[in-house]
């Protein structure tokens, strides 16, 4: 069993991710990260600006931020975004432990900026949520050595 395989169905399981989702996410997943990615975090989000599109799935790993979308009527599995961490630009997050949920935004390739809401289960885990985020966007990347693991570009977090 690869790295990819042992910690994608604990980081799934830890945030409650029904195994029928799992399964029908997977050949997705799979096609995106290398067998040698460690998962950090696969999350159900929505999207603030349009949250009547569909249910999405995000999955994070020191490496790669890959985004499905399983639409609401017919329920196709859709990749929304898959992208290499140094790709991305003017990554943000805003706790809201309040919600509780953290707001992801960060600039794609393509100049698109994506937006996705990420709800905790209760405050603390927003917290949790923020330190990952912070140990991924604002450590050098283990993969590839950069001084940022999105290409020296600002990252940051604030607070609402």
């Amino acid at each position: 069993m690869d790295v990819f395989a042992r910690t994608f169905l604990p980081a799934a399981a830890e945030n409650g991710i029904a195994l029928q989702t799992i399964s029908r996410h997977m050949p997705i997943f799979r096609r995106c990260v290398g067998a040698g990615d460690a998962t950090l975090l696969v999350t159900r989000c929505t999207r603030p600006d349009r949250p009547a599109h569909g249910d999405y799935l995000l999955l994070l790993t020191y490496r790669r931020l890959v985004v499905t979308r399983q639409t609401r009527l017919l329920h196709r599995l859709r990749l929304h975004l898959n992208t290499d961490l140094r790709h991305l630009r003017d990554v943000t997050w805003h706790p809201d432990p309040r919600l509780p949920a953290i707001e992801l935004a960060a600039t794609a390739i393509d100049g698109i900026r994506e937006r996705f809401l990420v709800r905790a289960g209760h405050p603390q885990q927003v917290w949790q949520l923020d330190a990952l985020l912070t140990q991924v966007f604002r450590t050098p990347s283990r993969a590839h050595g950069d001084t940022t693991s999105t290409g020296g570009s600002p990252v940051g977090r604030s607070f609402t």
